[in-house]
Parts: structure tokens; C-alpha cells; sequence
């Protein structure tokens, strides 16, 4: 199995979604880890290196009932965030909005989010079902 978890230093689970540099894939076997490949995320606030510049609300970014991370843009750039990693089964992190969350969900990605903060902990404890998912405390 192939898992997705974004961090911005390539040791620990970032603790925001949107605020990560990278996803550290994990290739996993019989509780192994199997092999790593570290991505630069294509999207996000901080993607490719252009720290904040996408992180005003300038866009269409809420529903028509006020939900941030629902609106028409924010649910295409979560189709393009799900699109780098569509080889992957699950996608861990700290935290993100609701919006992400759902977004990832409806695409097949089990999405998990957590307290830990080790990628290499998170990632072996994912794949032996162990890994608890705190979307109730960690989404907003």
C-alpha cells in the first residue's frame, strides 16, 4: 500500500494540510516500510516555494452557506492536491478543514488525521491499523 503524509521538513506529520511543502509517500508492506519518495506539493499555500501567496481569501473559496474550503475554487485546487498523489491509498496529516477532508474522502482516499508526529511512526502504525483518526479534533 502506498500512503501519502504531508510535511514540510521530511520527518514530521505536518500539523496543517494546507500549510505542508511535501508528501512523503510511503510504500508499505506486512508493516514495513518498503520504499520513501518525498513530492513537492504542486499546491497549497506553501507549495513550490511561494510561501503565503495563495493563502488570501480573495477567491471563491466559501459555499453558498458560508463554509470555507466548499467553494468552487477550493474544491478544484483539492482536485488537483488529490491529483499528486492518485497513486496512494491514504493521505496523513496534523489537521486540515473540513473541506479538504471531504474532498479527498469523495476521491478514495482514506484520510487520516493525527497526533503523532513522527511520519515514520505514523506511516507503520497506519498500515498495521493502528493509527487512531482524530478528524473530530483536528479538522475546523
Amino acid at each position: 500500500m502506498k500512503v501519502a503524509i504531508v510535511t514540510n521538513d521530511g520527518r514530521t506529520v505536518s500539523q496543517h494540510f494546507g500549510r505542508s511543502r511535501y508528501y512523503k509517500v510511503y510504500h508499505v508492506e506486512e508493516g514495513q516500510i518498503k520504499d520513501v519518495e518525498m513530492r513537492q506539493r504542486g499546491t497549497g499555500h506553501y507549495a513550490g516555494g511561494n510561501a503565503g501567496e495563495n493563502s488570501n481569501d480573495n477567491h471563491n473559496n466559501f459555499d453558498d452557506q458560508g463554509r470555507h474550503g466548499f467553494g468552487a475554487d477550493a474544491m478544484n485546487r483539492h482536485d488537483s492536491m488529490a491529483m499528486e498523489i492518485s497513486d496512494c491509498d491514504a493521505l496523513i496529516a496534523g489537521g486540515m478543514g473540513t473541506g479538504a477532508y471531504q474532498s479527498f474522502k469523495s476521491v478514495g482516499l482514506d484520510v487520516v488525521l493525527t497526533d503523532k508526529f513522527d511520519s515514520d511512526e505514523a506511516a507503520i502504525a497506519y498500515a498495521k491499523g493502528e493509527l487512531d483518526n482524530l478528524y473530530r479534533e483536528r479538522t475546523d
